[in-house]
């Protein structure tokens, strides 16, 4: 990585991972064949989906509040749907982001609907769905083809939608919201996806993608920044109506500082002293019990 070119997830996170003891690396998705269908008509007589990753908030599991810790606590393993005219409260306690330089304090930073809402009202696009989706964030690539991604196809075709924007959020969120990408796309309903992770999701293959060059969690803007949480929308938007073909990726021009330094912190074993990986072995073995219990109950 240059000093201010995107972070490389994949070799940074398997060496970190590798560090803390976990023996073999995490095999994630690769396809060399990307489906890829045009918009079927103009992008102003569409109806939109939106797809997110964040979890709704649940009372009794824990802070899922700004600046909270890692929460396994508060994870989700369905998709889930809600209605697009309400606000709902949707938090990312439960997945890995950026939590040094980032707080998730705005949730219009990570769920778009508020700036879709605006790029309705201008007659940018056609409409919204009545319901946006949840789709969890999944280790398992085949729990998140064979079940994740056909309850999300159902759920976007019963609401007739034409196309989606999926929400990413930590590193496993991107690859899930490739695959569902993937998914929807062989299954009539274009896509873009609005990301922080770029190489993850042209590692995986998809139709298209608007990378943001910003820490983990903000893959829809700045935090308190209408303007540069409209800007992304639009982008993501365009990019839904001008790209000819899979594998188009467009980078928002959107500098998260002028300082690049951020980019050393994610997952980076060198800055880590002996005893701070210690505590991090301990508390990842932690929230994986805890969410092994969830899994179990469920």
């Amino acid at each position: 990585m240059s000093a201010d070119g995107p972070i490389v997830y994949l070799p940074r996170i398997r060496t970190y991972y590798q560090a803390l003891g976990y023996g073999t690396p995490y095999e994630w998705s690769h396809f060399d064949d990307v489906p890829f269908l045009p918009l079927a008509k103009a992008l102003s007589s569409c109806r939109l989906t939106l797809v997110t990753t964040a979890a709704p908030y649940q009372p009794g599991k824990g802070d899922q509040g700004q600046g909270a810790a890692y929460n396994a606590a508060a994870k989700f393993y369905s998709v889930y749907s809600a209605d697009t005219s309400t606000d709902p409260d949707l938090r990312i306690s439960h997945v890995a982001i950026d939590r040094k330089h980032t707080t998730a304090e705005d949730i219009n930073s990570y769920f778009p609907l508020k700036a879709l809402r605006r790029s309705v009202a201008r007659g940018h696009v056609g409409g919204l769905t009545s319901q946006f989706h949840g789709l969890p964030t999944n280790r398992s690539k085949n729990t998140t083809i064979d079940v994740d991604c056909v309850d999300l196809v159902a759920r976007c075709k019963a609401d007739g939608a034409d196309a989606a924007i999926l929400v990413a959020n930590c590193p496993v969120c991107h690859q899930s919201v490739s695959l569902a990408a993937r998914a929807l796309e062989l299954n009539g309903i274009a896509t873009v996806i609005m990301g922080c992770a770029r190489d993850i999701v042209e590692h995986v293959g998809v139709p298209r993608f608007l990378f943001n060059d910003f820490p983990l969690g903000n893959s829809a803007g700045k935090p308190n920044d209408a303007a540069s949480q409209d800007l992304i929308a639009n982008l993501a938007l365009d990019l839904l109506e001008t790209a000819v073909g899979p594998r188009t990726t467009v980078q928002s021009p959107i500098r998260w500082s002028d300082d690049p330094d951020w980019k050393l912190d994610y997952c980076n074993i060198e800055r880590l002293t002996a005893e701070e990986i210690r505590q991090r072995r301990a508390a990842f073995d932690a929230a994986k019990s805890v969410a092994k219990s969830i899994r179990n109950e469920g």
